[in-house]
């Protein structure tokens, strides 16, 4: 069918070169305005007919094509619209129709037929590999839809597919160009080892980091993580063959080198997403001068406190058995055993932590002495909050120490703070008026 087209296109062609002939020659004109006026029709006859199968293709092949795709019942294949694969596809027709009919056409100008020829190989080539890469792009979105592609994302991967693409296209039209088979190339390129290293370092070195951090499930798109030395600190948003995008909590982005996630420590927050609650871990320094054993007095009132009636009932029978029995004189504090009021506060903590609605208790949860130092004795609550929303995280945990700071007093302690302005003038104007006296 194709040779019939082709022999009756090209025998039309003959008669109306043998008519120009004819009509030139009784006119008198020179054989070169023969030549030229004979190129022109030839060379305007073959873009009238790759025009048309362009036109024919691309608006009646592609317009079913598309009516097809989007009828059909799954919505997979709407992503090679997408990514316009077929419209790429759809530009081999006029080069086809220009490798098929070069030969027969531009037979009596050789050189130009091998250059229209070469031409039409050449944007085939480039036209097919264009094409696959749109259908690989459309390949990755298929693949993102998938439930488990968020965890192991294929980015890296597609990148060096894509980047092994265009080496393989550059390969092929050196071969085509210079007439050189592909494998004596690659023997070729030995002596050049060196220098591709060098050149596709982090691609090569991306790659590897990108396999062993979707091996190890080290880091995916949506984690949040912190590297200082990278000055990182928010949620990954892209990962590639060559880096890694972070947009920080102040919304500006940050790159890292694939591979540097992989040889230098980073920490990944998924671990506290997926798990019951978020560490809540901070401290209250107390003044270690207001510390003391705890009054008669001082333990009534504490009882009328809710959450600390029955366990001062309880310490006080237990202290008072241990005392009577290892006949401890009382009279004097440091003999035998008494509550202090840090003692107590400390328990009215962890009470208060246990009975807090938006605290984990399953959750490993402290109320702890820290070192004394010059700033006194820090006293830690180490607790996990159940909404990990990093909002309502500040939230809870302000209003947590916001009680804290506020029942202090009640417990007859201070809270250690460096002297400030009004400390000094205090301090100035207390010794002013006893010097007075």
């Amino acid at each position: 069918m194709q040779e019939t087209v082709i022999t009756h296109i090209v025998r039309q062609s003959d008669w109306l070169r043998e008519w120009l002939r004819q009509t030139m020659e009784n006119m008198n004109l020179p054989d070169e305005a023969f030549t030229l006026v004979d190129f022109g029709v030839r060379f305007t006859l073959l873009a009238i007919l790759s025009s048309i199968v362009y036109y024919v293709v691309k608006k009646v092949v592609l317009f079913y094509i598309v009516k097809f795709i989007q009828k059909s019942k799954t919505d997979k294949d709407d992503f090679f619209l997408h990514r316009k694969v077929f419209h790429r596809l759809s530009h081999l027709a006029p080069a086809v129709i220009i490798y098929l009919f070069s030969e027969s056409l531009f037979g009596i100008f050789p050189k130009f037929e091998s250059f229209l020829t070469s031409t039409s190989i050449i944007y085939m080539i480039v036209v097919l590999f264009w094409s696959i890469q749109a259908a690989l792009n459309a390949l990755e979105d298929i693949y993102n839809t998938l439930s488990f592609a968020h965890e192991r994302p294929i980015r890296g991967y597609m990148q060096l597919i894509h980047l092994l693409s265009y080496v393989i296209c550059f390969f092929i039209l050196l071969s085509y160009l210079f007439d050189v088979q592909v494998t004596r190339i690659f023997a070729g390129m030995g002596a050049m080892a060196a220098v591709l290293m060098l050149i596709f370092k982090d691609s090569i070195l991306g790659l590897t980091a990108g396999i062993q951090l979707s091996a190890n499930k080290m880091v995916r798109v949506g984690d949040w993580i912190s590297m200082p030395a990278h000055n990182a600190d928010g949620d990954v948003i892209e990962i590639t063959l060559n880096t890694v995008k972070v947009q920080n909590w102040d919304r500006t982005i940050t790159t890292i080198p694939t591979y540097a996630l992989v040889s230098s420590p980073f920490i990944n927050w998924r671990g506290m997403e997926e798990s019951g609650g978020r560490r809540i871990k901070r401290w209250v320094n107390l003044d270690m001068r207001s510390v003391k054993f705890c009054t008669p007095e001082m333990l009534e009132k504490y009882k009328k406190i809710h959450h600390l009636k029955e366990y001062i009932e309880n310490r006080e029978r237990e202290i008072d058995e241990y005392n009577k029995a290892n006949n401890i004189d009382e009279t004097v504090m440091v003999n035998g055993r008494h509550m202090t009021n840090l003692g107590v506060f400390r328990k009215y903590l962890e009470n208060y932590v246990i009975r807090h609605p938006k605290l984990n208790t399953e959750m490993i949860f402290l109320i702890r002495h820290l070192q004394p130092s010059e700033k006194g004795i820090p006293l830690e609550i180490y607790v996990f909050c159940k909404d990990k929303a990093w909002a309502k995280y500040e939230e809870i945990q302000a209003d947590i120490f916001d009680h804290v700071l506020a029942v202090i007093p009640e417990f007859d302690l201070r809270v250690f703070q460096l002297p400030a302005g009004d400390d000094l003038r205090e301090a100035i104007s207390s010794l002013a008026s006893s010097l007075k006296n």
